[in-house]
């Protein structure tokens, strides 16, 4: 091998060695006002208003909990939620008041 093929060869051989060893990025933004898809597959979902506050929130939520859904109102606080609390194995529906408080609760147990 001449020197020239070297100066070619080993930077691109260092190259690929170091792009192999780094961590894959498991996070990344995209931002597009659409984005279309026939399958999505995440951990987790929030859907945010212009200012940020989080309206929707999908995954698990609780803690140790199964999945859960979370409705919010325009000031982030709860309004309905729907999933499964930690050590239960029933889903439920939580409703809320105005100030995010539990109200009522529908699951498997009420007829």
């Amino acid at each position: 091998m001449t020197s020239r093929e070297r100066w070619t060869v080993y930077p691109l051989l260092f190259l690929a060695i170091g792009l192999a060893i780094r961590p894959s990025v498991s996070e990344f933004e995209i931002n597009t006002e659409v984005l279309s898809s026939s399958h999505v597959r995440c951990r987790e979902l929030m859907i945010e208003s212009d200012d940020g506050t989080i309206l929707l929130h999908m995954g698990r939520v609780v803690d140790e909990g199964g999945g859960r859904i979370e409705v919010k109102n325009a000031s982030g606080e709860n309004t309905v939620a729907i999933g499964a609390r930690p050590g239960e194995s029933f889903g439920q529906v939580e409703l809320f008041d105005g100030e995010g408080r539990l109200r009522s609760v529908l699951d498997g147990r009420n007829q």
